[in-house]
């Protein structure tokens, strides 16, 4: 069983504002979900089950080997800019 203190105090450390009404509802919702999860127990081979990761089926990606290729001539790189600077493309400034 969950006490009001307990609650008050998650309250205060999740940094929440909470009527004493809320704590009234908190408590009443939390012995449902804790009934609930004790039901759990009632289930027969559930401990052989494995729990569950991701919901969707998921399949292996099959990528390509990673290759190390020559990189493209600094001259030929360049050759396709307008503006160039120290062997760097010199853009339009993005950020104010």
């Amino acid at each position: 069983m969950i006490s009001k203190k307990e609650l008050e105090k998650c309250a205060r450390s999740l940094m929440l504002n909470i009527d004493e009404k809320e704590y009234e509802m908190l408590i009443k919702e939390l012995i449902v979900i804790l009934k609930e999860i004790e039901s759990f127990e009632k289930i027969d081979g559930l401990i052989d089950v494995e729990p569950m990761t991701f919901p969707f089926v998921t399949y292996k990606n099959e990528l390509r080997e990673d290759c190390a290729t020559d990189s493209l001539d600094i001259n030929d790189v360049l050759k396709n800019t307008n503006q160039s600077y120290l062997d760097q493309i010199k853009l339009p400034k993005v950020v104010e």
